[in-house]
């Protein structure tokens, strides 16, 4: 009898739920809903019937977990614009950058000054001269974009974009170094970020590592003895994302280039930073610049667009025409060519370095060259005004960094506003969540954020979003 009344408590069970679940409309029914037809017309039907069939099936399955009252229709049409605008959210968005970190390879790197922007724009909304030679009539070389300013600015015989450093070390070592050794300082067999390492390069471009000296100490007479018949080449990779210090030396430029040139061998130096300008006058440490690498004697340097440059991502080889018309037309060329875009946001950059107006044009330049008192000052009109919101801050010294593999171990000095927190991590978390986000950076137990690379035009959005998350957290 017992078994009989809990099987029968079953089927009662059962049925009930069967009828909640009948209650629900079906996919059909919520379509046709009159509500739902704006969201048809800014999602289209089948995207909008994709969203009705997935919040039905939840609640189908929450129904099925724990009997409860069915959503009314409003619930339902509310949950489905919801599904469709998160669908539809695009995953790339812009952040407020207030860590100091000048050029954050994480938030994108360097972020383009209004002549590059207007440029891509232009380039982006209508045809263009792209591989068209307006002179001849007649098919024309995306190569030629952007050359001219290059062999300008750095006194390069030839100059070739691609899409990134990373593609220029690879088309640089496979047109050139194919089936031969290439030496490389053991110090210099570096990682970058995103497991780029050289020695995978090498390997990949089907030339062969020849490694030489110690990890602190290579010398001279280390290529020599290293140096063989099938030697096609030496690789100078820049230390641009760690420093060596202590007892550590390894020859120059100068002196590699003497030497290769003896040998009859080339000198490549992935030089990295796309350092044009010396940014010894602002304080930071000296760079190799790629006009020094050059006139050292390297044959063909290859180096960045989005970081001591400050243009788009793009890799750039400069040097010897020769070399670099090989590389143009090696097949993998092709395969890492630059897009439109990117040959017209680096041309307007480029054009504000050749007229000297980088530090007034080009946004990681104006950070780095932003005076101290100027910041103070902005630092501190920020903290009067998160007072007005009841939000207690001051102001206080500070670094900022350019990173992005620049630099190592150099910093300017700031002025940053410290928002004192118990619970820093959350505030960040809190910070992070906001339209726009903020990405600061914690130190001490305390929220810091830096104007040194707060964009203009950001700072409204900026005091709102911490007044609000300060305010809460």
């Amino acid at each position: 009898m017992e078994s009989m009344a809990e099987n029968l408590d079953e089927k009662t069970s059962t049925s009930d739920l069967q009828d909640v679940l009948r209650r629900l409309p079906s996919v059909d029914t919520l379509i046709n809903t009159p509500e739902v037809a704006d969201l048809i017309e800014e999602y289209g039907r089948p995207l909008s019937v994709a969203g009705a069939r997935t919040i039905l099936e939840n609640w189908r399955l929450c129904i099925s977990s724990s009997i409860s009252d069915i959503p009314d229709d409003g619930q339902l049409i509310v949950e489905l614009g919801s599904w469709l605008k998160g669908v539809v959210a695009p995953t790339l968005q812009p952040v407020i950058n207030a860590t100091g970190v000048i050029v954050h390879t994480n938030l994108g790197r360097a972020p383009l000054s209004s002549q590059a922007i207007k440029s891509t724009m232009d380039a982006a909304s209508s045809y263009s001269n792209l591989e068209y030679d307006l002179d001849q009539g007649s098919r024309g070389s995306r190569s030629v974009h952007a050359e001219d300013l290059l062999v300008r600015l750095t006194g390069a015989e030839a100059a070739l974009v691609v899409n990134n450093n990373a593609a220029a070390v690879l088309l640089m070592l496979t047109t050139l170094c194919q089936g031969k050794d290439v030496l490389i300082s053991r110090g210099q067999l570096i990682e970058i970020g995103g497991g780029f390492r050289i020695p995978d390069v090498l390997r990949q471009s089907g030339a062969r590592l020849v490694e030489v000296g110690t990890t602190n100490k290579t010398h001279l007479h280390d290529y020599e003895r290293a140096i063989g018949e099938n030697t096609g080449a030496i690789l100078v990779a820049h230390h641009s994302n760690f420093k060596v210090v202590g007892f550590a030396s390894e020859p120059s430029l100068a002196e590699l280039a003497d030497f290769a040139k003896t040998a009859g061998i080339h000198l490549l130096f992935d030089q990295g930073s796309g350092a044009l300008l010396d940014v010894e006058p602002y304080g930071l440490e000296s760079d190799p610049t790629v006009q020094e690498g050059l006139s050292s004697g390297a044959d063909i340097i290859a180096f960045s667009g989005d970081k001591l440059l400050g243009g788009p991502q793009a890799g750039i080889l400069c040097g010897s025409k020769n070399l670099i018309t090989a590389m143009k037309g090696h097949p993998l060329a092709r395969a890492v060519r630059a897009d439109k875009l990117c040959l017209a946001a680096l041309s307007a950059t480029l054009n504000s370095l050749v007229t000297g107006r980088a530090t007034r044009e080009i946004p990681i330049w104006q950070m780095i060259a932003t005076p101290l008192d100027e910041l103070d000052a902005k630092a501190n009109d920020w903290v009067k005004q998160l007072a007005m919101n009841g939000i207690d801050a001051d102001v206080i010294d500070g670094e900022s960094t350019v990173g992005g593999g620049s630099l190592p171990g150099s910093s300017i000095p700031t002025r940053v506003v410290a928002i004192a927190s118990g619970n820093p991590d959350y505030l960040a978390k809190l910070l992070r969540s906001s339209d726009p986000p903020v990405i600061g950076r914690i130190a001490k137990d305390q929220m810091l954020l830096d104007p040194r690379t707060v964009l203009p035009g950001q700072e409204k959005d900026l005091l709102r979003v911490v007044g609000e998350c300060a305010g809460n957290g």
